[in-house]
């Protein structure tokens, strides 16, 4: 799979990208991730990619020119098909679902906005997707790519060890992870609940489906509705 990451501040994406798992990812050819400064596509001589927005208001909007061109550059350096998903607050919830359905495309343009925002036009004009990361906002559109491609990453062959590494955890089979524990078996006076030291597998699959089930239903009443209902 091929990430293309839009944004104006490449050497943050980097600087994440580059490190742990993913890093190694990227390393070993099992993902490729490109971070494309928005800022060289500007036809403004000051470099700008934003200005004041129509009908007034606070702050500044990114202009559709430079994220376009931006856009059209990277879609023509490979054949493969472009899958675009402005990171936005107004976007669709992300959920692993979702990432289960994007790491089946073969590539995928993320745009990263900032200020207010980005001028509807070009969003009109290139997005197939919006995807927000929750109901909150923060400063840029970089820490919801990182979140997405992380997600997304993992779910690829080669990147982890083994399928299993991802497919017990929490939300992929609909309920939340059951509890954890390593060494020591006490600590602080606190002992690693038997069954886990028994040896007895089948009554450690059936511990930790109880387990899972009993944290969805106590946590996330919505997730255990729906996966009650087999939703």
């Amino acid at each position: 799979m091929r990430i293309e990451i839009a944004t104006l501040f490449p050497e943050m994406c980097e600087a994440v990208l580059s490190e742990s798992i993913i890093g190694r990812a990227r390393a070993k050819g099992a993902l490729t991730v490109n971070c494309h400064q928005i800022r060289s596509y500007t036809l403004n001589k000051h470099h700008r990619v934003d200005d004041a927005p129509f009908g007034g208001g606070m702050g500044l909007v990114m202009q559709a020119q430079p994220i376009y061109d931006c856009w059209k550059d990277v879609a023509a350096q490979s054949g493969l098909p472009m899958y675009t998903i402005y990171m936005s607050p107004k976007g669709r919830p992300l959920t692993q679902q979702i990432v289960r359905e994007l790491a089946e495309k073969p590539r995928l343009f993320l745009l990263c906005g900032h200020y207010e925002g980005v001028d509807q036009r070009v969003l009109d004009r290139i997005c197939d997707d919006e995807i927000s990361i929750g109901d909150y906002v923060v400063t840029g559109g970089e820490l919801p790519a990182l979140i997405l491609t992380d997600a997304v990453a993992r779910m690829l062959d080669g990147v982890l060890p083994a399928a299993e590494a991802f497919e017990e955890e929490s939300h992929y089979a609909g309920l939340l992870e059951y509890p954890q524990y390593t060494r020591p078996e006490v600590w602080e006076g606190e002992a690693v609940p038997p069954v886990l030291l028994s040896g007895h597998h089948k009554k450690i699959e059936q511990w930790r489906a109880a387990q899972s089930a009993e944290i969805t239903r106590t946590r996330r009443p919505d997730l255990w509705a729906k996966w009650t209902k087999g939703e």
